[in-house]
């Protein structure tokens, strides 16, 4: 397509959320013609997984329908594929005007994609062709010049290392590792920041970087706009951008804009920028770590609008509010459908559609229960029937006494004697004085 975009987006997260929306769409919008464009899904971060067709099915709806594009999968989930395959995947890759990778693998990728056109092509695209690169979670951290193996090191237990990147970024002239899910939480009381390195093993891992190397950290649901056209770069999403080097770091806020040349010399960008010290700091938030509010930093948007919608639901549940109940109901079935196609790597899709079960059930039970409490409805014969009794043995007339207790009691309510007058008690409720 003449006149493309150079543009790389990376993406630390919510790759195919509604909060990533926006910034598709705007790349998109930089082609002079949308309807010609090629896009296409490249599938070998998940490749491995038996749910690839699911994750690839996922994303072509979400570009359909939430960015008003038509992508294709480029499939290349093994080397193992035959050598027309392959070479049909390399030409198709050559040809995209856009090109989307996410979840899965970095490690996994980079074994497949070793040896092979892949870096070379991304590269062309972002200087010499044109088009839009968009790499996010799993895929983001193999664009740099070291990758991060989080499996390896956070389910595995291996030792911290590096894995050699694809480099793209060195390309453009940006010297340096990616992490994404740089602000998450899903530990709970133990640190999962920086992709699940925690703080202990980032700062070991930072170490053995050159010192013209940074690592750029990019929040969850957070991207990362490099506008090599315009020489520019722009944070958008929900979080922040870091850039941490030898014990230096500099956080930028969404909505800020960067001069492509101050990531290229970052030198300079320290010099010029109120530094953050990315020890101390570091120090500070892993005192933080042990505690129970840490998820707070890194929750995600559904999770947060799912807690929202609870509170909601159970408050017009206490107010007898049937349609304030119905409502968050409604709300929360709309939150799910808007976050279908998101690949989520942890259970938060799960969760949310359990909230929404459990709001159904209590919804049926209030429907058959009703919104007036039996009490209200017969406690006033009750307290009638109890101030005959009360008269009754004021006069002595023990049997009468007896009598309308026993009947009461036949009826499921529990009379006791007190000092000065009665108390009653129905089945399952609490304590009434009369």
């Amino acid at each position: 397509m003449t006149n493309s975009p150079r543009i790389l987006t990376i993406m630390g997260s919510g790759e195919t959320s509604p909060t990533m929306v926006k910034t598709h769409r705007e790349n998109i919008s930089k082609f002079q013609d949308k309807n010609k464009l090629k896009g296409v899904i490249l599938d070998t971060p998940f490749g491995f997984q038996g749910n690839a067709d699911d994750i690839a099915a996922k994303a072509i709806e979400y570009f359909k329908t939430s960015v008003n594009i038509t992508t294709v999968v480029a499939s290349f989930r093994s080397k193992k594929i035959d050598p027309l395959q392959q070479e049909k995947f390399f030409s198709q890759l050559d040809q995209a005007d856009f090109i989307f990778a996410g979840p899965g693998s970095p490690t996994y990728a980079l074994s497949q994609w070793e040896g092979t056109p892949v870096a070379g092509t991304l590269i062309n695209k972002l200087t010499r062709s044109g088009g839009v690169v968009t790499f996010s979670s799993a895929a983001a951290l193999t664009l740099g010049s070291h990758t991060v193996p989080v499996y390896e090191i956070y389910k595995v237990g291996l030792d911290p290392h590096w894995l050699k990147g694809l480099n793209v970024l060195g390309a453009i002239g940006i010297k340096g590792a990616v992490i994404p899910h740089f602000n998450n939480a899903e530990g709970g009381n133990h640190d999962t920041r920086f992709c699940y390195l925690g703080q202990d093993r980032l700062k070991l891992m930072e170490a053995e970087l050159n010192h013209d190397e940074s690592i750029y950290g990019i929040d969850e649901h957070t991207a990362i706009v490099i506008d090599l056209k315009e020489g520019r770069v722009v944070v958008t999403g929900n979080g922040t951008f870091n850039i941490r080097n030898q014990g230096r770091q500099v956080t930028f806020q969404s909505g800020d804009e960067i001069p492509l040349s101050r990531l290229i010399d970052a030198e300079l960008l320290f010099s010029e920028t109120k530094l953050t010290d990315s020890s101390s700091q570091s120090t500070q938030e892993g005192e933080k770590s042990d505690q129970v509010d840490l998820p707070a930093q890194g929750i995600s948007p559904l999770s947060i609008s799912v807690e929202h919608l609870k509170a909601d639901f159970d408050a017009s549940l206490e107010k007898k509010d049937v349609d304030g109940a119905v409502k968050a109901v409604l709300a929360l079935l709309g939150e799910i459908e808007m976050w279908q196609t998101e690949t989520f790597q942890s259970d938060e899709m799960e969760r949310a559609k359990s909230a929404l079960r459990a709001m159904i059930v209590r919804l049926g039970q209030f429907a058959t229960k009703g919104t007036i409490e039996p009490e209200e409805i017969y406690g006033p014969f009750v307290d009638m029937l109890l101030d005959l009794r009360l008269t009754a043995r004021k006069d002595k007339r023990w049997d009468e006494s007896d009598q309308i207790r026993d009947q009461l009691n036949l009826l499921g309510i529990e009379v006791r004697d007190i000092p000065g007058g009665s108390e009653w008690i129905s089945i399952g409720k609490g304590l009434n004085t009369y």
